[in-house]
């Protein structure tokens, strides 16, 4: 066993205590650990209950009762057990329910959890060094419908084509164990489980590992605000839950209420857990703003302080990426400034300000960000709102993040729940020109920010991505499908709301990857791999600690231009989003600019461009509908 920096690396370790400011703080391995030798330790937190006993159910029954220690965790170590074998725990002597910790769900959440070795797989990847935050282009993707087969191996194939794009990080959507065989992810109920139909914990270690050979980091999304309904046993092991907070999930998940450290050491262990065994290079938190914690030290914070330690005991960097909808820079402070210590966040407002300015669509909260100086803000400071008034949430929102590293931000034009939530799962790509798609790829690749891009996005791929579900309940079934109908019952088309339930709902999802070959498909491939290129060339294109960005537009005529400097090196990019073209007189200094980039060009199918390639000092320029331009300054 080695030990580091106060936590145990060996397979062995059962508990331990980190001192992190004078604070001691224990940590409890949980789950079943092969040790070898056909050994295994189970471990389960059942603080609540009598008695404990495992199941072993395949490949030949006994029972054997545990140990129950001071802090509510139920502890055995077995012989004659293999890899593979398959076990239940038995509460009180009645109930038998999976492991809340499984590692692997072969049949599915409601049948046996099973044993897994994870000292077998080889892994090729140790000289594998993890790209900094700031370098990230992150291509987001759900593992059931980027190949027609669903499955991690057959990802594989594609991602020489997605490093020939420029990508260098893919976001995966959950894969934590959920019902049946096609699910967003969101509803896993297994946390530690690799789900079955993808191909289990193999099979997403043969990603990780052809990913690192590729050059591509690992981004893994996890949920941490909620469990899914369907074989959710999590509540008859112990108190997971608090009614004290309400969210659109039901009870609250017990980060801060008694019995909450249990709950807290299993999400702590399990963030550790997809970094250690699984070689992730970094999490995305699902919704953070719907985890209730006031405890003096929030649950987010826990986790980023050991993520920090783990890093260190690697000696190579891991990164944690909020979603939030708050605003709020708190997430992304430091822990010395009484913040979370997240890497970085999403900034929900540059999607939701270029969405806007692209489709003119101004319902819901969409109304709060139409106005084009709600962009330019985004593009200075990150968020829209700096606790300003909220017309759509009817109060204050926001906090100012104008002095936090551009790179601690990661924006997009399109993302799953941008597309799935709404009624008919539209891309960008059914409600916009093709002038505009190039619009939106050259406004987010070349902010100040971190790009991500959504599956398909780069060749326009026009398949909807709709929400979907295989819950085995058939009320469950039928509460989904009233739900999606409620959602979107004063929605303009009266077209019946797709079933979620409906599995061709699931395949008109799959993405038809062949068509990036063909016509403007492989003209927008290109024009994306040109912007990616010019994103890694230009020192003033990249990320940076201090923010030196000059910006200016007209409201009327829906102009904005930037102009950005990193060292010694300045861009400038003038963007319209009119549908229309646009007389526009631009003043400049002395300088002289080069252009670079003009989404008008007929190289990108555009209608032809009248800018010059050569700007100085006062110039009138006509600026066609829906296009951006970008030039560099002349040294």
């Amino acid at each position: 066993m080695a030990r580091s920096l106060g936590i145990w690396t060996g397979i062995l370790s059962v508990k331990d205590f980190v001192d992190i400011e004078g604070e001691s703080i224990m940590y409890q391995r949980i789950g079943a650990t092969y040790l070898g030798d056909r050994r295994a330790e189970f471990i389960v937190w059942a603080p609540l209950k009598e008695r404990v006993d495992l199941q072993i159910v395949a490949p030949q029954e006994r029972s054997i009762p545990m140990q129950r220690d001071n802090r509510g965790y139920w502890h055995i170590t077995a012989s004659d057990i293999e890899p593979e074998t398959q076990y239940f725990y038995q509460l009180d002597g009645e109930t038998l329910r999976p492991d809340p910790a499984s590692q692997f769900q072969p049949n599915g959440v409601h049948q046996a959890s099973q044993v897994v070795d994870h000292s077998h797989f080889t892994w090729k990847d140790s000289s594998w060094e993890n790209p900094s935050l700031p370098d990230w282009i992150i291509y987001e993707l759900h593992v059931g419908t980027f190949t027609p087969e669903g499955t991690f191996t057959a990802i594989i194939p594609r991602l020489k084509a997605l490093k020939e794009l420029g990508l260098n990080a893919i976001e995966i959507m959950p894969v934590a164990q959920f019902p049946g065989a096609r699910n967003w992810g969101y509803d896993g109920v297994f946390p530690f489980a690799v789900q079955n139909s993808y191909g289990g914990p193999d099979g997403l270690k043969t990603l990780v590992n052809a990913c690192h050979q590729q050059g591509i980091a690992v981004i893994l999304d996890v949920v941490y605000n909620h469990f899914g309904p369907e074989g959710n046993y999590m509540s008859t092991f112990g108190p997971y839950f608090t009614e004290q907070y309400p969210t659109p999930w039901g009870a609250a998940i017990n980060f801060d209420a008694p019995y909450s450290d249990g709950v807290r050491n299993l999400v702590v262990e399990n963030v550790l857990y997809w970094l250690r065994e699984y070689h992730i290079d970094g999490l995305r938190l699902d919704a953070i703003h719907a985890i209730f914690d006031f405890s003096a030290k929030h649950i987010l914070a826990e986790v980023a302080e050991q993520v920090q330690i783990f890093s260190q005991q690697q000696e190579r960097s891991y990164y944690l990426i909020a979603e939030s909808d708050l605003g709020d820079v708190r997430v992304i402070n430091p822990l010395s400034q009484n913040g979370y210590g997240l890497n970085a966040q999403w900034s929900d407002d540059f999607h939701h300000c270029l969405h806007a300015l692209l489709t003119g669509e101004d319902n819901g909260y969409y109304q709060d960000f139409i106005q084009i100086s709600k962009f330019a803000k985004v593009l200075k400071e990150g968020f829209a709102y700096s606790w300003d008034y909220s017309p759509f949430r009817k109060r204050y929102q926001g906090s100012y993040a104008g002095n936090c590293p551009s790179y601690q931000f990661v924006v997009c034009n399109q993302n799953h729940d941008q597309i799935g939530n709404r009624k008919f799962g539209d891309r960008l790509s059914h409600l916009v020109s093709f002038e505009a798609l190039k619009l939106a790829a050259g406004a987010t690749i070349l902010s100040p920010y971190i790009p991500m891009l959504y599956m398909g996005e780069e060749y326009g791929e026009e398949s909807p991505f709709f929400y979907f579900i295989d819950h085995s309940d058939p009320d469950l079934v039928a509460a989904v499908r009233e739900g999606r109908k409620k959602e979107f019952q004063y929605f303009q088309d009266e077209r019946e709301t797709p079933d979620p339930y409906d599995i061709e709902t699931f395949k008109s999802s799959i993405l038809n990857w062949e068509k990036r070959k063909e016509g403007k498909h492989k003209v927008l491939l290109d024009f994306y791999k040109r912007l990616i290129q010019l994103r890694r060339e230009i020192v003033a294109l990249f990320p940076s600690e201090v923010r030196n960005i000059e910006i200016f537009y007209e409201e009327e005529n829906l102009i904005l231009g930037y102009i950005r400097k990193v060292a010694a090196s300045q861009v400038l990019c003038l963007m319209n989003f009119n549908q229309q073209a646009i007389n526009y007189s631009l003043v400049l200094g002395d300088d002289t600019w080069q252009k670079r980039l003009d989404s008008a060009d007929s190289q990108w199918s555009g209608t032809g461009s009248s800018l010059p390639e050569i700007l100085f000092q006062s110039q009138d320029l006509i600026f066609s509908s829906q296009s951006f331009v970008l030039y560099e300054r002349k040294i």
